[in-house]
């Protein structure tokens, strides 16, 4: 009851930084879509990529979150504001999934399918945007499905920083020693990933079906 008191007494405090979280990872995630799907891409038609693009967003991910926001604040564009600075690392850390994704998708279409479309003479862009990104498109959905969820719980970590979110709640819980405030940030932030992942899963399993 005390929970469910303290959440009716900050509710509008949470409804704030839930906003903020999400626009956190609304737009981080946007980020590494736009440019997650064209590398992997590239990865898929020029195998020659496919190593480096990788490597470098599997390196990305061995990089502890504070340590890359550590590295990142120096830099004087970024520094001068935090929301901009966890959005980039959020960007950087949802790239895996979707240049991933996006490689295995395109690499799965049938290969008879793709040569089909060149007898009917189809271009190389045509059998891209007609054939094989709709072919592949459940798969990639499901690389942005991991990103979200995986960025909505490290954008927790971007309080640390100053830039906002429901991780605020959980940081100033720990320093207090205050579970209601761990709590009051911990959840929203359970719900949203799971509200995320239930929601692109559904929508996955749609483009599925035939």
């Amino acid at each position: 009851m005390n929970l469910l008191r303290f959440f009716w007494q900050n509710h509008e405090q949470i409804v704030e930084l839930t906003a903020e979280h999400l626009w956190l990872v609304g737009i981080s995630t946007l980020l590494a879509v736009l440019v997650g799907i064209p590398l992997g891409i590239v990865s898929a038609h020029w195998p020659v990529w496919n190593k480096p693009v990788l490597g470098a967003a599997n390196i990305i991910q061995t990089i502890p979150s504070l340590a890359l926001f550590g590295f990142l604040l120096p830099v004087p564009w970024l520094g001068s504001r935090a929301d901009r600075l966890a959005i980039l690392a959020l960007t950087l850390y949802a790239l895996l999934p979707v240049i991933r994704n996006t490689y295995t998708g395109i690499r799965g279409v049938d290969p008879a399918v793709v040569e089909a479309g060149r007898g009917m003479g189809l271009t190389d862009r045509q059998l891209l945007f007609q054939v094989e990104l709709p072919l592949a498109l459940s798969v990639i959905l499901s690389g942005v499905r991991v990103a979200v969820v995986v960025s909505v719980g490290l954008a927790t970590i971007a309080a640390a920083i100053g830039a906002g979110g429901l991780g605020e709640f959980i940081f100033r819980g720990l320093a207090m020693v205050n579970n209601q405030l761990i709590l009051a940030g911990a959840i929203p932030a359970a719900v949203l990933a799971l509200s995320a992942d239930f929601g692109l899963g559904w929508l996955e399993r749609r483009l599925r079906t035939p």
